[in-house]
């Protein structure tokens, strides 16, 4: 109850999502999981290893009470999250336990691999404070324009409502992805090649047993 109290203001378009959109295109507009090069993700922080990866999964799995990741010295948490092309990131949903150990506050950062604690005194590209969340009902709406071509994003989960550890069960990526293309390379190339030829078409004409 205490999360609906608290979905006013700037983030009650989180609170009605559920009843605008069906649950499969839902699902789908949270389908940047994928896009994760899972391996390579790193959680700063985490109780036991590999559990931060955990916390990426499908939108139909995300109340699901099996897979979650703990702090582990104190109260933060850090991912490094490594994509498998450029995205626009759009949104994002944090869900955690209905009770002090759910993240407080998130700061995002993008292009930075492996970003450590030390890291995170400099400035944000976007802060949050969170509201408890469990049944991860609420979006947060990144800006855009910072957030256009991201191919590492760090999420520093830096407080939480007062436990000892922070438990986090579902991070949700909202957005759009591209791609690597290389085809501006592919296309100079093809020029530098032509160029010469140009020069060389008497010589070349009459070798026709070249031309196939």
């Amino acid at each position: 109850m205490s999360g609906h109290g608290h979905g006013h203001g700037g983030h009650s378009h989180g609170c009605g999502c559920e009843g605008e959109h069906e649950p499969a295109e839902r699902g789908l507009e949270y389908g940047l999981y994928r896009r994760i090069d899972i391996e390579k993700v790193q959680c700063l922080n985490e109780s036991r290893e590999g559990d931060g990866k955990l916390v990426f999964k499908p939108w139909d799995q995300r109340t699901d009470r099996e897979k979650y990741v703990d702090s582990d010295a104190d109260e933060e948490l850090l991912f490094n999250i490594p994509f498998t092309g450029s995205v626009k990131l759009k949104g994002i949903i944090i869900a955690g336990e209905d009770d002090d150990s759910h993240p407080a506050e998130m700061k995002l950062y993008k292009n930075i691999p492996h970003m450590s604690f030390d890291d995170t005194g400099r400035e944000p590209e976007q802060a949050f404070r969170l509201n408890r969340d469990p049944l991860a009902q609420l979006e947060y709406p990144t800006k855009i324009a910072r957030f256009s071509n991201v191919e590492h994003l760090s999420i520093h989960l830096s407080r939480n409502f007062g436990a000892e550890s922070t438990r986090v069960y579902y991070i949700g990526l909202r957005g759009e992805y591209a791609e690597a293309h290389r085809h501006e390379v592919t296309i100079c190339n093809y020029e530098l090649a032509a160029n010469p030829a140009d020069h060389k078409v008497e010589t070349l004409t009459p070798q026709t047993h070249f031309i196939s």
